[in-house]
């Protein structure tokens, strides 16, 4: 790149090596200074939803609707508002300024089979899936899938993800599963832009996710989570962490699957807003099953502080408390009145959202001593199993047939129904849920009588809970564990690091991001916090309790925690949603006008937090973000040091190195290969 480059081209070279924050910078400044043409202005919103401004891309792309509109570009005007449409549902999932903006866009777009109409209709299905309209959304899949065919791929492979998740909701499971196959099959193809393949990453596992069909699940997650290492830019990296820590908490491995969830929390906090209770609510669920319920709590009240519905997770943690009543109430409330939220793996007014919900009120309503009740919900449960004949679903529905026959006093049918629960689970690969199995068909063979086989699932039972409340325990000796593979040698030697890879020695100065990157080397696959080397390196530790338990706190003063850009785009979206609720009432929508009634209250709240007593603005923490500028920087200097005097290493360490707040070496997911100093 010459040095006389400008730059707009100077942001083009840094994005396209994976820059996205110094393509942010060069972009902004450029927008600030006035040098960004009308036609730059979509480069400077994908920059910015890449390095995790999603206000400044949603209102990039405002103003290249406003200069539309000025200009007279009606097409123009119509796809800029298609794509504040399309961050506001997949980011914000708050669906009365989507359904305003998509209103905007159809008014200017008319009929036609360009990009902008292929995209109309994504987001338009997508919304409607989302309000759990499903008989509207079919139209609109089908056209992104027919106009995309002709003018954007993209836009067809997402439409034809949508076409798909419909017809699996419809319980025509084996051909929704096909056409997500061949959808995602597409998508590892290549031919689809990284935001794009990322949505049909994404919205494949949610849906498998959805359907409880865990084992392709979990395969389709593995082909993310490869194509992230490289290519996720904006939320897509944090949306993998939470499809593996739910695959994680199936498996067992919990404390690597409430890491797992924190970190999506932290990496997914500068864009989600609501959905923000995805990852909270999934952080209750593995703390729950590690036995901690005052952290489990701490997760759902959390996630209900974002506008999201933490039910069952808070119903389950009531009961865990020795509050059956409450929970009970609570379980009920989710499922006479359900709140609506936007979920993508589990769509409102959809049979799968209820499946959870009455797994929890079988056990809720036999602890508080409602069976009539416990028995309706477990006979909708085997309804909704027969349905999707998943067999996580189907194990689901008999255990709680099981629970159900014998607090009616029939042992022999609850061991049959029992059984068949425990022996589910196992195919399924889910021990937890195995172990619940087992204790509820001891108690089925003590009231039949038979108390060794009562105490053999027991045992067997017990040990796998205390397993996995205790976590992974780390080897008494250096014998009982072969130890990850040795890549290399990377050892300090006074003012310079002996470093060994591919049998080739190399002598590199000493750096600050040499003793940063011998700290990644030395526990490959775990992830550091950037406040952690940077104390390390200052010889002090940082407490790993408290403020950070959970996502969201901060140390130090980086200024206001909204700044007026941001505060500015809150105010314009409540205007959007008091526009959706006038016009809801208006049209006698009284469930539209309430979803949107709690838009406008996480909303009012989010700017509430934002100022303190007389209106001042609260200031937001920036030692993190400090550290995570001077980190990467250390790191990538040692990286490009590397490269100089070894290439084979530098780029293997560019690949493998992955720096932001949580910085790690990840040579290889699945085994990860070690290095002595």
């Amino acid at each position: 790149m010459s040095e006389s480059a400008g730059p707009v081209e100077l942001a083009r070279s840094a994005a396209a090596r994976g820059g996205w924050q110094e393509a942010f910078d060069l972009l902004a400044g450029a927008d600030a200074d006035g040098l960004l043409a009308p036609g730059e202005m979509p480069m400077l919103a994908e920059t910015a939803y890449a390095a995790g401004q999603l206000d400044v891309t949603i209102e990039t792309w405002e103003r290249v609707h406003a200069g539309c509109m000025h200009a007279g570009d009606r097409l123009g005007a119509g796809g800029a508002a298609v794509r504040v449409a399309l961050h506001l549902l997949f980011d914000t999932a708050l669906m009365a300024p989507v359904r305003g903006w998509l209103a905007r866009a159809e008014r200017l777009l008319g009929a036609g089979e360009t990009p902008a109409h292929a995209w109309f209709a994504v987001v338009r299905a997508y919304e409607r899936i989302l309000a759990g309209d499903l008989a509207a959304a079919r139209p609109w899949a089908e056209a992104a899938v027919e106009v995309g065919s002709t003018c954007d791929p993209a836009a067809a492979a997402i439409g034809r993800v949508a076409e798909a998740r419909l017809l699996i909701l419809d319980g025509d499971v084996r051909t929704g599963l096909d056409l997500l196959d061949q959808a995602g099959v597409a998508t590892v193809s290549g031919d689809l832009d990284p935001l794009s393949t990322g949505v049909v990453f994404c919205e494949l596992v949610c849906a498998l996710q959805g359907l409880a069909q865990y084992d392709v699940a979990e395969q389709w997650t593995e082909a993310m989570e490869r194509w992230c290492e490289t290519n996720a830019i904006g939320s897509l990296h944090g949306r993998c962490r939470v499809h593996r820590a739910e695959i994680l908490r199936l498996r067992g491995s919990c404390t690597e699957a409430e890491s797992q969830a924190l970190l999506a929390c932290e990496e997914l906090r500068p864009y989600l807003r609501r959905e923000l209770g995805w990852p909270l609510t999934e952080l209750g669920r593995i703390r729950l099953h590690k036995g901690d319920v005052a952290g489990a709590e701490d997760a759902a009240l959390a996630a209900h502080r974002a506008g999201w519905d933490p039910q069952p997770v808070l119903a389950l943690v009531r009961l865990a408390q020795g509050d059956p009543d409450t929970a009970a109430a609570s379980v009920r409330d989710a499922l006479e009145r359900p709140l609506g939220v936007p979920s993508k793996e589990r769509p409102p007014n959809s049979d799968l959202q209820r499946a959870p919900l009455l797994a929890a009120q079988v056990e809720i309503e036999i602890a508080a001593g409602h069976l009539a009740r416990a028995r309706s919900a477990a006979d909708e449960l085997v309804r909704i199993a027969a349905r999707f004949s998943t067999t996580a679903l189907v194990a689901t529905a008999a255990l709680a047939r099981g629970r159900v026959r014998l607090a009616n006093g029939d042992p022999a049918g609850a061991e049959e129904s029992l059984a068949q629960a425990v022996r589910l689970w196992n195919e399924v690969g889910a021990p937890y849920e195995a172990a619940r199995s087992r204790m509820a068909l001891a108690d089925a063979h003590a009231a039949c009588g038979s108390a060794h086989r009562a105490d053999l699932e027991r045992r067997a039972a017990g040990e796998i809970l205390d397993g996995l409340a205790a976590g992974p325990a780390a080897p008494s000796s250096a014998g009982e564990a072969a130890g990850p593979p040795v890549a290399g040698i990377f050892r300090r030697e006074g003012d310079y690091w002996t470093v060994v890879f591919a049998g080739r020695t190399v002598r590199v100065r000493d750096l600050q991001g040499m003793r940063y990157l011998a700290r990644l080397l030395a526990e490959p696959g775990r992830e550091h916090h950037v406040l952690d080397l940077v104390a390390a390196e200052r010889g002090r530790g940082r407490s790993a309790a408290g403020a950070d338990d959970l996502p969201g706190s901060g140390l130090g003063d980086a200024g206001e925690l909204l700044d007026a850009r941001a505060k500015e785009a809150y105010r314009r979206r409540l205007a959007e949603i008091d526009e959706d609720i006038e016009e809801a009432r208006t049209t006698g929508d009284d469930e539209r006008a309430a979803r949107a009634d709690a838009e406008r209250d996480f909303l009012v709240r989010e700017l509430a937090r934002a100022f303190g007593m007389g209106g001042r603005a609260r200031r937001a923490g920036s030692a993190s973000e400090r550290a995570r500028a001077g980190v990467t920087r250390a790191l990538r200097q040692a990286i490009a040091r590397i490269g100089a005097h070894h290439p084979q290493l530098g780029e293997h360490l560019d690949r493998t190195v992955r720096t932001g707040t949580y910085c790690a070496y990840l040579p290889d997911p699945h085994a990860p290969a070690g290095w002595t100093s």
